[in-house]
């Protein structure tokens, strides 16, 4: 995203973690990401930390100067045993999707990385794993949860949603998980270009920005939580509430604006009484 306001380029990354219940580490983690070679970012801000305590993983929300972020080549010089993989706009030239990533990495099943290839940094270690870099126009975590323990019925709608699937929502990839005792369907909503749609209302399915003349669209929230709200009802189970992780790109351009101008680099501490 660009900022005028700032004069500069914007970046984003959502770092995921495998820590949520020992929040010094996670917000120490956080810190570094504030640092360079011992001195202060001028330039960079943690807009947002959300830990999962089910399931102990963190995201950590960083805003920066384009030229400020080298995430991938500094994890590897600066993390030993660190191995890498790509996708999305940083995997030149294929643009595999960390969805086509997974599935051959075997994610979620594979045990023993010890054989994979990285596309970055040492052979994958067993205490370090592996570690996905991806790029996208922006995306975003919303993540909605059915009054139900069925994980069948939580797939079914999950592939209901999902862009991949024949009347799903573009941009959309979906996952359902137990959570809390309940079942969550956790969408990782992606960006897309789209020079069609004029819409920019929080209420419609699809709600467009512009940057630097280009116009992204992504799917609204509200339109996910109430595709899965009717889903569910079809299978006569209702829903509990939706999770934003993080902001929408609107929302996210507001508070790495502000943030970066303000010099406040621990954002996430005080965002509540800033943005609301």
């Amino acid at each position: 995203m660009s900022s005028s306001r700032l004069g500069s380029r914007l970046a984003v990354c959502l770092l995921n973690i495998s820590e949520a219940r020992r929040k010094y580490i996670v917000e120490n983690i956080a810190k570094v990401a504030l640092e360079k070679n011992g001195q202060k970012h001028p330039e960079a801000s943690v807009l947002n930390i959300f830990s999962d305590q089910d399931y102990n993983r963190s995201v950590i929300t960083i805003a920066a100067s384009v030229d400020k972020l080298g995430l991938a080549k500094d994890l590897v010089l600066h993390v030993p045993g660190c191995s890498v993989f790509l996708f999305g706009e940083a995997d030149l030239p294929k643009k595999r999707s960390l969805v086509q990533r997974r599935k051959q990495l075997g994610w979620f099943t594979r045990r023993d990385f010890s054989a994979l290839e990285p596309d970055l940094g040492a052979a994958p270690a067993r205490r370090c794993g592996v570690t996905g870099v991806g790029a996208s126009p922006y995306v975003m975590n919303c993540n909605v949860t059915i009054d139900s323990q069925d994980l069948s019925v939580g797939r079914e709608i999950a592939h209901a949603i999902r862009g991949s699937s024949a009347h799903g929502l573009k941009g959309v990839q979906a996952m359902a998980f137990p959570h809390e005792g309940k079942i969550e369907i956790a969408c990782n909503v992606e960006s897309f270009e789209n020079q069609e749609t004029t819409d920019t209302s929080e209420g419609s399915q699809y709600v467009t920005y512009s940057v630097l003349g280009d116009r992204f669209s992504y799917v609204s929230p509200h339109y996910i939580e109430a595709q899965v709200k009717k889903l569910a009802s079809n299978q006569g189970i209702g829903t509990i509430g939706r999770a934003l992780v993080g902001f929408t790109p609107p929302e996210c351009k507001n508070c790495a604006e502000y943030a970066i101008k303000e010099n406040i680099g621990e954002f996430w501490k005080i965002r509540e009484g800033v943005f609301m």
